[in-house]
C-alpha cells in the first residue's frame, strides 16, 4: 500500500506542478509532532490534492463529503489518502468518532469550516462542526489558507499556469473550559476560527469576515 500511495501521490504532485506554480514554503511551519486540526478554507477541487501532495511532515486525513465516493476516480483516491467520509447537514457520529480516533493516533485532521467550495476564494460563513471536535479532543488548531487558483479553468483555456498560494498561521487553542457550548457560542467560536483564516488572506478574499479585526470574541488562546 505504501508503494501505491507514494506512486499515486508523486504522480499527482508532478501533474499539479506542471499546471500550477505552487507557493508551498509555509508548509514548513506545520509542526512535525503532535496531533493538530488543520482549519482550511475551501476554494475548489484543487485544494485537497495540492495540500495532500505538498509534503506535510506526517500523516494527514480530512473530513470529505460522502458524495466524493460516488466518483470512480476521487473515491479510491480519498480512500488511499485516508479521507473520512461525512454526511453534510446532519450529525454524523461515525465521522465524528473517526476524526477523534485520527487525532488520538497523532494525525493531522484537515477540516473546512465553510463546509463547501466558495468557487471564487471569498470566505463564506463558517459552520460550527469544527468546534465540537476541537472541544472534545483539546487539540490545537492550525489555520491554513489557499488562494490564487480560483481562475484555474480560465487559465487552462489560455494555456496559462495557475498561481497557488499557501499560507500557514500560528497554532491556537479554543477556550472551552467552563463554557456552555450552546448553538450561539459554537457559532461565535467558529467565526473566531474563520477570523484567523481571514487574517492570512489578502483583503479581497475576506468575504463574510471583512470586518474580522473588530469582532474577536476572546475564545482563542
Amino acid at each position: 500500500m505504501a508503494i501505491i500511495y507514494n506512486l499515486v501521490t508523486g504522480a499527482i504532485k508532478g501533474v499539479l506542478g506542471i499546471l500550477c506554480r505552487i507557493d508551498s514554503q509555509e508548509i514548513e511551519k506545520i509542526p512535525d509532532k503532535g496531533p493538530y486540526i488543520l482549519a482550511v478554507n475551501h476554494v475548489n477541487f484543487l485544494d485537497a490534492p495540492v495540500i495532500f501532495t505538498q509534503g506535510i511532515p506526517r500523516p494527514i486525513t480530512a473530513l470529505v463529503k460522502i458524495e466524493t465516493w460516488d466518483s470512480p476516480v476521487l473515491g479510491p483516491l480519498f480512500t488511499l489518502w485516508g479521507g473520512i467520509p461525512i454526511r453534510r447537514g446532519e450529525a454524523d457520529l461515525a465521522a465524528f468518532q473517526a476524526a477523534k480516533e485520527a487525532l488520538r493516533s497523532g494525525k493531522i485532521l484537515a477540516i473546512s469550516p465553510e463546509g463547501t467550495r466558495s468557487g471564487n476564494g471569498v470566505l463564506q460563513k463558517g459552520l460550527p462542526g469544527i468546534v465540537l471536535i476541537a472541544a472534545r479532543t483539546d487539540v490545537p488548531i492550525i489555520p491554513l489558507v489557499v488562494y490564487g487558483h480560483e481562475n484555474f479553468w480560465e487559465n487552462i483555456k489560455h494555456l496559462r499556469r495557475t498561481d497557488f498560494h499557501i499560507r500557514v498561521g500560528e497554532p491556537f487553542h479554543l477556550k472551552t473550559e467552563g463554557v456552555t457550548l450552546d448553538k450561539e457560542t459554537r457559532q461565535r467560536m467558529a467565526d473566531e476560527i474563520m477570523q484567523r483564516l481571514a487574517a492570512l488572506l489578502p483583503d479581497k478574499y475576506h468575504g463574510a469576515y471583512a470586518d474580522f479585526q473588530k469582532k474577536a470574541s476572546g475564545f482563542i488562546s
